[in-house]
Order: C-alpha cells, then structure tokens, then sequence
C-alpha cells in the first residue's frame, strides 16, 4: 500500500485569534495586536482602539472569562465609526456610527463575546452577549 502524505498548510485563517492576552488594567490597542483574543475578567477597565487609519486589516475579539462584578468594560474608538450588530439577548442591537461600547457591569457574562475589524475607513462590529442590556453603544 503507498504511503500518504499530507501537507500541513499555513495560512491567515489557521492563524487568526490564536494568539490570547488577558486583560486585567487599562490598554491602548496596536494594530500590531491584530488577530489576538483577549481575555476580559471581572474587573472592566478601558480599551482605547487604534486609529482607523492606523487599522486597515486589523481583527481583535473579546471574550468575558468572567461576569463583570465591579465595572463596565468599555471599548472606545478615536472617533465615531463603529459600525454593525451585535445580538444581545435575542435581539440584534445596531452600531452606526458609534464611538464606545460599554460591556455593562453584572449583565457582560462568561462566554459573551464581540469581534471589531477594521478596513481603514471604519470598525465593524459583531458579537453574541447572553442578558439583556449586557452589552450598550454610545
């Protein structure tokens, strides 16, 4: 019987979000970060995105590891161009041209998670939050 080989190729898909960060203070994101997941826990703090002419192809995603206990989560952009949907308790809540989402204290919950992506003119945003009011866009 011949042998079989198989070829193991590496491509962006195989390797996006497989690099993880916990959060756990304040950060200012760089576009050299994209493609990681972060980890976000009890305790929200700030996270201030890059410019989106800085952030052509740039993707993050966050995931609560924990329910928020004590702060909002907030996600903010330099400007108004967060863009999108993202489905909060069966509903979809839509993003246009949006400047923070805040992931609310004790409604943000283990397992929720959204992904921004940018295409140098906007951030799209999507994502899957569990309780009502868990997730908000201001």
């Amino acid at each position: 019987m011949a042998s079989r080989q198989i070829n193991k190729v590496s491509n962006d898909v195989d390797r996006k979000f497989l690099s993880t960060t916990a959060l756990t203070a304040d950060t200012v994101l760089t576009a050299s970060q994209s493609g990681e997941c972060f980890y976000l826990d009890a305790i929200g703090e700030a996270i201030t995105l890059p410019a989106v002419g800085d952030a052509a192809g740039v993707q993050y995603k966050f995931v609560g590891t924990a329910a928020t206990a004590t702060t909002d989560w907030t996600i903010a952009a330099t400007t108004a161009k967060i863009q999108g949907s993202v489905t909060v308790a069966g509903g979809v809540i839509p993003a246009a041209n949006e400047t923070t989402i805040t992931l609310v204290v004790a409604k943000f919950l283990a397992g929720d998670w959204i992904t921004l992506e940018c295409d140098g003119t906007n951030w799209y945003i999507a994502g899957q939050v569990v309780t009502a009011l868990g997730l908000t866009m201001a």
